[in-house]
């Protein structure tokens, strides 16, 4: 007697696997080489069983439905791997925290401009964001120490002083990472790169997990967005895009570069994956390199 759980795996043949290829690429440009051929039909047997569809064409099927549009949804989520940490990569957060936070806290006070507009894209469950939110936040704290404010603060200080806006945006194609994020909570394992004082200042000890502060948690947006898409946000001083090119062909990865390109104010910075290059890609950003932590600045170049 065979029930639905012992039947034998379904086979994916080669015309089945370049249409489920060509679907995700082209829903949300991540491209699955050879290399990584053997992850995405885990993923999909995973999601097959689910559905309990007995055939990878017939799981196909269902994506391209009207009816598959969650499912589709679904499969996505699967095929990001959401591997994220507070205070990742220190160089590159030393870099942006010392040099780009100096540099455009300095140009926008000559202007006259106090806002500053961050965006994580592809923030996973949040911890780039709020990890960014504490560095903004500190980073003027010790601008103030050496350019005091011709006025005196309202007590108790706001976490950004005015006349400064600090806006994060965070985003994503996973709506339950979103949603993760959003809540701002964290386990002991979670929070294992974040020190004491970070803990003090900026969370509050909840049972077991870690709550982000109010007054940091207003400062961060969550958004739903998909990279393959035109309608990105825009005007912002500096995008961290970190591990999330290297699921892109070349073709993509040129395109999304572009966009950003787009998306990025006069001189704003990129912040890509430690393992990730600009290089061969495009002109239209230069490398900036200080003890080890890399960062990419808009060359304004006439199209």
């Amino acid at each position: 007697m065979s029930s639905f759980g012992a039947a034998p795996a379904p086979i994916l043949t080669e015309a089945e696997l370049k249409l489920l290829q060509a679907l995700v690429y082209q829903e949300c440009g991540m491209h699955f080489d050879e290399r990584r051929t053997h992850f995405l039909q885990d993923r999909l047997l995973r999601r097959l069983k689910e559905c309990r569809v007995d055939s990878f064409y017939a799981y196909y099927r269902l994506l391209i439905s009207q009816q598959g549009k969650d499912e589709l949804a679904k499969l996505l989520e699967n095929l990001t791997v959401n591997e994220t940490s507070f205070f990742r990569h220190k160089a590159q957060l030393d870099l942006f925290q010392k040099f780009v936070l100096e540099e455009l806290f300095k140009q926008k006070s000559a202007r006259r401009e106090y806002s500053i507009r961050i965006w994580s894209a592809g923030c996973s469950t949040g911890q780039e964001a709020y990890t960014l939110a504490m560095l903004v936040t500190d980073a003027l704290a010790y601008y103030y120490l050496r350019n005091p404010l011709p006025m005196e603060l309202p007590l108790p200080k706001p976490l950004i002083p005015p006349p400064w806006r600090v806006e994060i945006l965070a985003s994503d194609i996973s709506y339950s990472v979103l949603r993760h994020g959003q809540e701002g909570a964290y386990s002991e394992h979670q929070m294992a790169t974040v020190d004491y004082g970070y803990r003090l200042r900026y969370f509050d000890k909840v049972g077991e997990r870690y709550a982000v502060k109010k007054a940091l948690k207003e400062m961060v947006h969550f958004d739903f967005h998909n990279l393959k898409t035109e309608y990105l946000p825009q005007r912002n001083d500096v995008i961290f895009c970190r591990n999330v090119m290297m699921y892109f062909d070349e073709a993509e990865q040129k395109r999304l570069i572009e966009k950003f390109y787009r998306c990025l104010n006069t001189n704003g910075f990129l912040f890509v994956g430690h393992a990730e290059s600009l290089l061969g890609i495009t002109k239209k950003f230069q490398m900036l390199h200080k003890d080890s932590g890399t960062a990419y600045q808009r060359v304004e170049v006439r199209d």
